[in-house]
């Protein structure tokens, strides 16, 4: 790495409360958890915190309530090491939660809750220049604020990254021409094709709607992602783990994949470092808490593709 890459990430910015079960429950009832955390997180705060383990200098842009949820999210990302500078605090509004309910096998169960008054559109972005972030990344949970960031930060030719999940058709049209690159997740990427598609099938179908980058997650089968030199769909497996704990896997996956586009990684290169961050991850309960670092990133990339095939 020549030098720190600075990233800003945009988005989701809630209070998770994660508890660990054998199985998912199918019927009402009381079930004890044998594990429990409670953390900041969301898709952008965990994908923030995630880039910040790989190297990166990160930049949160959220919104929050004034009460004193908002104020333990702050403090929470703020140990992390983000910048929460830049997080907005929305007078009678309440913070973000989320319940999770995660099984033996790492899937889970995620029931969050957002305040309309806090996720309302900001009127402008709170820096009047992003020239000094090398990437900017965004999810859907803040739609307002994700439009400005990714324009703003296309204009000036920076990678604008959409991490484009699950979300009502007309947020991800909204916010799919916008961005430089898009990395879908293969609901989301159905969502917008309207087809019940494989990712690769999907892949294919959504680069043909837009001159960006893009690419569709899918869990442990890999990454499908479109390659304009060649015209074709390619694929880059996901290391094999034995999951303990998935939630975050994906935020995570961005946050090192925005670290490898700022850092002008080869775009294979790129899409296996996430890959290896996001399988690490897999392996410890307690959502982006299971984030690794560069280190253990690169080892793992080391342990399943020979360096020759990098780059």
């Amino acid at each position: 790495m020549a030098k720190t890459v600075r990233l800003l990430s945009v988005g989701a910015f809630t209070l998770d409360t994660i508890l660990r079960v054998e199985t998912l429950p199918t019927h009402q009832g009381k079930f004890i958890a044998s594990d429990g955390v409670q953390i900041a997180s969301g898709m952008a705060t965990s994908a923030a915190c995630a880039a910040h383990r790989l190297g990166a200098e990160v930049s949160l842009w959220a919104s929050a309530g004034d009460d004193p949820v908002g104020d333990q999210l702050i403090a929470d990302i703020q140990a992390e090491g983000v910048d929460c500078s830049l997080i907005r605090r929305v007078a009678g509004a309440r913070s973000a939660l989320a319940a999770i309910v995660v099984d033996a096998h790492g899937e889970r169960i995620i029931v969050p809750f957002y305040d309309k008054k806090a996720q309302a559109d900001p009127e402008a972005l709170p820096l009047a220049d992003l020239s000094g972030f090398d990437a900017v990344l965004v999810d859907v949970r803040w739609p307002g604020a994700a439009a400005l960031a990714l324009s703003a930060a296309r204009s000036i030719g920076r990678p604008a990254i959409l991490d484009a999940d699950t979300a009502p058709v007309d947020v991800l049209e909204r916010l799919l021409p916008l961005a430089s690159h898009i990395v879908a997740s293969e609901p989301a990427a159905r969502i917008v094709c309207g087809h019940a598609l494989d990712p690769e099938s999907a892949c294919a179908d959504l680069a043909s709607r837009t001159d960006a980058f893009v690419a569709v997650t899918g869990g442990a089968a890999g990454t499908w992602w479109h390659d304009r030199a060649t015209g074709r769909v390619r694929h880059v497996e996901a290391p094999k783990v034995k999951a303990v704990d998935t939630l975050a896997a994906g935020d995570v996956f961005h946050g090192a994949f925005a670290v490898g586009l700022a850092e002008v990684m080869p775009m294979e290169e790129a899409l296996r470092f996430a890959s290896a961050a996001a399988a690490l991850k897999c392996l410890r309960f307690g959502g982006r808490l299971g984030a690794p670092d560069r280190a253990e990133t690169l080892a793992m990339m080391a342990a399943h593709w020979p360096p020759s095939e990098l780059g």
